[in-house]
């Protein structure tokens, strides 16, 4: 049977529509910001000061910061869901070589799932309490992937596995209440690559778990990343998670990236004061089993 990360793999080596990059390129970038800039259109006040990357496929970049620094703003602006009063003033964002500007609703409910996708915080709020969880996923897979009842079905059940929850065929007929907060964002991380989107948002994806499931779920990150060349942006305000998952990060505070660079040379040799805080107060979480030097190849 064919994983879901065999078959990640299997659409990045696809080719896109014409004129588009070629997706077996893992040099051209999937998602690129470029001095994005957001206002809040109440007060005119600039909320985010210009943030800048590039990711390509099978990279992961970390955005960390405290609260209200404008990580999960500039997530929403690459999603195309900003709330409501805040919008892009300033820069651009490109997904696999369109920017994002130019995109009609239908074009962006097209690219939403299929091509980049999202988990957030507190897997509840996103899930609908009335349904069973095989049948959420399931409309993922009718709606993006045109499969009937049946078949969405046994993709259901691929992805539970997927996603190591014991007894799939259980948590398929199961109500959101009847799971527990580390399997509730396994299901949502399963709806979020249902559609085989080459790009995830994971915004404080492994918040308020307890260490042995967190680190289970970024183990499964880091095997979609690496086995099907799936990008990752990964937002957290934990150093220890951007340590073990990322290649590059940004350090946000008030909107402004204060530092930026590949992730082992900001947290082994931060540059700006901010980082340093940061570094220390994690340092009591274990960080440092992250930040020691790489063995020789």
């Amino acid at each position: 049977m064919t994983t879901v990360s065999e078959k990640l793999l299997t659409r990045s080596e696809e080719h896109g529509p014409p004129g588009s990059p070629d997706p077996r390129d893992r040099t051209l970038p999937l998602l690129s910001l470029r001095d994005v800039r957001i206002g809040d259109t109440g007060d005119g006040r600039e909320i985010v000061h210009g943030v800048s990357f590039d990711l390509t496929p099978g990279k992961a970049v970390g955005i960390v910061g405290e609260s209200g620094s404008g990580k999960t703003l500039t997530c929403r602006a690459a999603l195309g869901i900003l709330p409501a009063r805040f919008e892009v003033t300033g820069g651009t964002v490109e997904i696999d070589g369109t920017d994002i500007a130019s995109l009609t609703p239908a074009r962006w409910t097209a690219l939403r799932g299929s091509t980049i996708g999202a988990v957030f915080q507190d897997p509840a709020s996103y899930l609908n309490p009335s349904l069973r969880i095989g049948r959420q996923i399931a409309e993922v897979l009718r709606v993006k992937k045109g499969l009937g009842r049946r078949e969405a079905r046994g993709r259901v059940l691929d992805l539970l596995r997927a996603v190591h929850l014991r007894e799939p065929e259980l948590v398929h007929d199961q109500y959101p209440f009847e799971l527990s907060g580390g399997m509730l964002q396994r299901v949502l991380i399963a709806a979020a690559i249902a559609a085989d989107p080459r790009i995830l948002i994971a915004d404080e994806a492994t918040t308020a778990l307890d260490v042995t499931v967190q680190a289970e779920i970024l183990d499964l990150l880091a095997d979609l990343r690496e086995q099907a060349g799936l990008a990752l942006v990964v937002v957290s305000h934990d150093l220890a998670v951007v340590a073990q998952l990322c290649d590059e990060v940004l350090v946000m505070r008030q909107g402004e990236v204060v530092e930026q660079g590949p992730a082992r040379r900001v947290l082994d040799d931060p540059r700006h004061d901010y980082t340093r805080l940061l570094i220390r107060e994690h340092e009591q979480y274990g960080l440092e089993k992250f930040l020691t030097p790489e063995e020789e190849a």
